[in-house]
């Protein structure tokens, strides 16, 4: 019970990691506040997690919306008196293509989603978490920012942006005991990743096992990491376990690089 009687904040709540980051928390103690753009998503979950609705509420929220991302941290003091925790998953995903092929519309929305919108989401959050006497920021990264693996170099530089980010926010909200930190996974067998397998699988006439083989057989640990063990990470970010980390990253990719 590492989260017992704070509250955390996670964006981008849907099918996959922001999804587990909620359901740890709240298995840890914590009281929940859900966000995504899609009310019935959001309904679903809450309901899910805790049908009494003592410890998990929810707002619709996109975060490139600065209204919704103070109505959110406004949420959050009203139900649950503060903010301790807040794990911002919400990306914006689909930018692939080279140089000639990939469309600046899409590395302008990885940037104004990736970056400014978690920084949003940071601002609204950071009066809160500062009034209640600090707090963590758990930010999700891409190890693409470091090893190319498919051609997405739009959102791989979003999350690098981000990475840069991070260091310049732990050193500013250090002195209000806010820690800042960033999860980096690679290949996260979650929904996204098991989409991409499938149709790999189809269209190379292969089994699901084998395109996760070839995708996993030089990592030393021999498989995938999964949304769970990602979330894992940030739940410690999250919890005063953590409290003398800030301004770092870690990977969880099962070795496939190492830094």
């Amino acid at each position: 019970m590492i989260l017992k009687d704070k509250t955390l904040v996670v964006t981008g709540v849907g099918d996959g990691l922001g999804r587990e980051v909620a359901d740890l928390a709240l298995r840890d103690g914590a009281n929940v506040v859900l966000a995504a753009r899609t009310e019935a998503t959001l309904a679903a979950a809450a309901k899910e997690m805790d049908e009494s609705g003592d410890r998990v509420a929810y707002a619709v929220t996109d975060v490139n919306d600065e209204e919704q991302c103070l109505a959110l941290a406004s949420l959050a003091k009203e139900r649950f008196g503060g903010v301790d925790a807040l794990v911002q998953v919400a990306a914006f995903e689909n930018c692939f293509g080279g140089l000639h092929e990939s469309k600046f519309e899409r590395w302008r929305q990885c940037f104004d989603t990736n970056v400014l919108g978690a920084l949003s989401v940071i601002r609204a959050v950071e009066p809160v978490m500062k009034e209640g006497g600090g707090g963590s920021i758990v930010l999700i990264g891409s190890q693409s920012m470091f090893m190319p693996s498919m051609p997405q170099a739009g959102y791989a530089a979003s999350k690098g942006a981000l990475l840069s980010a991070m260091y310049y926010l732990a050193d500013e909200l250090g002195p209000e005991n806010i820690r800042v930190n960033m999860v980096v996974p690679s290949w996260m067998w979650g929904p996204p990743v098991k989409g991409l397998v499938n149709f790999r699988a189809e269209n190379e006439e292969k089994t699901e096992d084998e395109v996760v083989a070839e995708i996993t057989g030089k990592f030393p640990l021999r498989r995938m990491t999964c949304d769970e063990e990602v979330a894992e990470v940030a739940i410690f970010f999250a919890s005063d376990r953590a409290r003398a980390i800030t301004g770092q990253h870690i990977m969880v990719n099962s070795g496939e690089i190492m830094r």
